[in-house]
């Protein structure tokens, strides 16, 4: 745990803050965004995000080789993504689309997507080396300050929108220029850690493919993604059109990724005492029982519904922090590189937000739902299913599938 680089877990706070900072408004905010102001339809919208995740089959085992074959300039690598990332945020929310904007609306999430992708197993594939060096428990360690840092990237970037519409400024187009700095500064704070790094000659898809308790983990992690894809991607719709709650989109996300960020090292260190698996056994049951309560809401709710997002914030936190821990431990155990195996890793996390948006947003324009209008009763019953009883449904089967995978706690 000696030399500098063993004390800069704040730098990976940051920078998983910064990485998280991006999903948020891409699959929140965007398609929203996109439909409001430049009238693309929510079918075409869940096409596009279906197609750029269809993308990932190919480029996302790449990035895996890429990271591996780049490590004598990673550094190098991992600067050069950033600006990409950074730049396509800006092009996204900051410019006007130079061409028809479902166009441009694929282009630049293509930028933002990319760079994501790569920065992300890069990341995390970084870490399984950076947890070794950290001791006993390493692994928790190093998840307690990363998934907390990456909760805070959240809620600075849900409530960051609001904060420049109230001072009158271009909430979005002014988020995607502070982001871009902020990706710079990320940058600048992980520069120590690419050097060296990851010193293990990779071993390639096989031998990761060929381990039974990591194919189930990413079948769990897969299951588990799809409820945080389908409450994302309809967060926003819920709020405005279910609860007819318009302006509280901004609060209420803050105090779900609040209670997410504050949660996160309860978990890490119950799931010290007690072990990993039984303390996100535990928590996702707890997920399922709070988040089943949204079913019932109506318009007028928003402060029931506040006190579902207080509680289910709560249980993601132990999703954030405890399953990227298990699947690192077990990375460092059979393919210390990591780096195909986040890439597999990150293919199942995002896989899930392009099945929601190809799978539910058709759906809701085809029972006649439209943002930002007054809806039918089935139109707005339809929301509420697959809002809140589609996510309690998919959580079971994560549960089911968790509670199959047997662990050395």
């Amino acid at each position: 745990m000696s030399g500098s680089r063993a004390l800069n877990l704040p730098g990976y706070a940051v920078f998983a803050g910064i990485l998280s900072a991006a999903g948020l408004p891409i699959y929140i905010h965007a398609p929203k965004f996109y439909a409001d102001n430049y009238a693309v339809s929510l079918g075409a919208l869940g096409t596009i995000l279906f197609a750029l995740r269809l993308l990932d089959l190919v480029q996302d085992p790449t990035f895996g080789w890429l990271t591996e074959k780049l490590r004598d300039v990673r550094g190098l690598a991992v600067a050069t993504a950033a600006v990409v990332m950074g730049s396509g945020m800006i092009g996204l929310f900051a410019v006007a689309p130079p061409v028809a904007p479902g166009l441009w609306f694929a282009i630049t999430l293509t930028m933002v997507f990319s760079a994501f992708s790569f920065l992300t197993i890069t990341f995390y594939a970084r870490g399984v080396a950076k947890a070794g060096d950290l001791g006993e428990r390493g692994h928790l360690r190093l998840a307690r300050w990363r998934e907390t840092g990456g909760l805070l990237g959240i809620c600075v970037a849900s409530v960051l929108p609001t904060a420049f519409a109230a001072l009158g400024l271009p909430e979005f187009a002014a988020f995607s220029l502070v982001f871009a700095a902020l990706c710079l500064v990320a940058v600048f704070l992980m520069r120590q850690e690419w050097r060296g790094g990851i010193a293990v000659q990779s071993q390639g898809f096989g031998v990761i493919l060929r381990d039974s308790i990591t194919r189930k983990l990413l079948l769990v992690a897969l299951a588990n993604a799809a409820p945080v894809a389908v409450t994302s991607t309809l967060f926003l719709f819920f709020v405005e059109s279910r609860l007819q709650a318009p302006g509280w989109e901004g609060p209420l996300l803050l105090l779900f990724f609040l209670a997410a960020a504050g949660s996160a090292p309860f978990w890490s260190r119950l799931a010290e005492r007690v072990g990993p698996k039984r303390t996100l056994m535990g928590a996702m049951v707890a997920a399922i029982i709070a988040f089943s309560f949204a079913l019932t809401l109506r318009e007028g709710d928003t402060f029931a519904f506040a006190m579902i997002c207080l509680a289910s914030g709560a249980t993601l936190g132990a999703d954030l922090t405890l399953l990227p821990a298990i699947f690192s431990q077990r990375m460092e155990r059979i393919a210390p590189n990591a780096s195909e195996g986040f890439s597999l890793w990150s293919f199942a996390q995002k896989f899930t937000l392009a099945f929601a948006a190809v799978a539910l947003l058709p759906l809701l324009g085809a029972v006649g739902f439209e943002t930002g209008k007054e809806n039918s009763a089935q139109a707005l019953w339809t929301l509420s299913l697959l809002y809140a009883l589609v996510p309690c449904i998919l959580k079971l089967i994560a549960l089911a599938l968790l509670w199959a995978t047997r662990l050395e706690e």
